[in-house]
């Protein structure tokens, strides 16, 4: 948007507040403005004017909006008041919706005031929250937009080193395809205390990577700080399962099972990587039988696959478990 149609926003915006008497109309106004031109400032000081005049209306009325194009600018009104954690998860979660938009760009997000002020655990949450709906990351378009982000996450990370918060946002890093940074914050996390959940970070990142051997590593490290989550179990199972070393598969779901003995995903994993190493049938009319509880249909589809690939399998009974998987 040009400083003309900027300009021409807040003009209109003003109108809407003072003579159309609709303060979050023009809030709603000032919002798409920001959408079109995060960086300038003007939308920007128009919102603190409304809010400082109008804050009761404001507040009343924008309890009831849930729609998107009212967040960007609570986000900043909660910055105006100080609460600089809302205002980074209301930010977050507007760029989960549309990340399309450099929403971080905003003059506030980059200010001393904000950066040495917001918490990890705020960010971190915020970090999660971009990431919500899935949208693909990675790519130079959305690493230039997400640029005041990586930023924001280094000074906060840096002052306020929580491994568990790092750990989580160390997957908007991943996500950007910013690998190396993503290793850093697993880095500074570990350089406080190693945690489990800096470890599980790490794997990820390996496992986008496409290596293996370190994803599985990381996984065993995750295990020896948490040897009680059964989770992770599964997850280094799957990995060996991916490298083809379904002994250790069975070996590791077994473990898993010592721990949460009636979790469905796990008994069917278990079952799926105990018939492709043995072909035995008892083992697979059980992953049958626990196949529509398998929520995840990917991977349900996965240990059929993989189980119908054991050895002396009958026809029918690998048949019977291709419907389940097709079903």
């Amino acid at each position: 948007m040009s400083n003309q149609s900027v300009t021409a926003g807040v003009s209109l915006a003003a109108v809407m507040a003072h003579c159309g008497g609709s303060s979050v109309g023009a809030v709603k106004i000032l919002a798409g403005s920001i959408a079109s031109a995060p960086t300038a400032p003007e939308p920007y000081a128009a919102l603190a004017e409304l809010w400082q005049e109008r804050r009761s209306e404001l507040e009343e009325g924008l309890a009831e909006d849930r729609s998107v194009s009212a967040v960007p600018a609570q986000a900043y009104f909660f910055f105006l008041d100080g609460n600089v954690d809302d205002a980074v998860m209301a930010l977050g979660s507007v760029t989960g919706v549309r990340p399309d938009v450099a929403w971080a760009a905003a003059p506030w997000f980059g200010e001393a005031r904000f950066l040495g002020a917001v918490s990890a655990a705020a960010m971190a949450e915020a970090c999660l929250r971009a990431l919500d709906y899935g949208h693909d990351l990675d790519s130079d378009a959305m690493r230039d937009r997400f640029a005041p982000w990586l930023h924001a996450i280094d000074a906060v990370s840096e002052r306020d080193p929580v491994p568990e918060a790092l750990a989580a946002m160390a997957r908007l890093p991943r996500a950007l395809g910013r690998h190396d940074l993503s290793f850093a914050l697993c880095d500074r996390a570990d350089a406080v205390e190693p945690v489990m959940w800096t470890a599980v970070a790490r794997a990820a990142t390996w496992r986008v990577m496409g290596d293996l051997d370190q994803t599985a590593a990381a996984f065993e490290s995750a295990v020896r700080l948490d040897p009680a989550n059964w989770s992770l179990y599964l997850d280094l199972a799957d990995v060996r399962a991916e490298q083809g070393d379904f002994a250790a598969a069975v070996s590791l779901t077994a473990q898993g099972l010592e721990h949460e003995p009636r979790e469905v995903t796990l008994r069917a994993a278990n079952a799926a990587y105990r018939t492709r190493l043995s072909g035995s049938p008892d083992d697979l009319k059980t992953l049958i039988a626990l196949a529509p509880d398998v929520t995840n249909g990917s991977y349900r589809n996965l240990l059929i696959d993989y189980a119908c690939a054991g050895p002396k399998l009958s026809r029918e009974l690998v048949e019977e478990a291709h419907r389940m998987r097709n079903g």
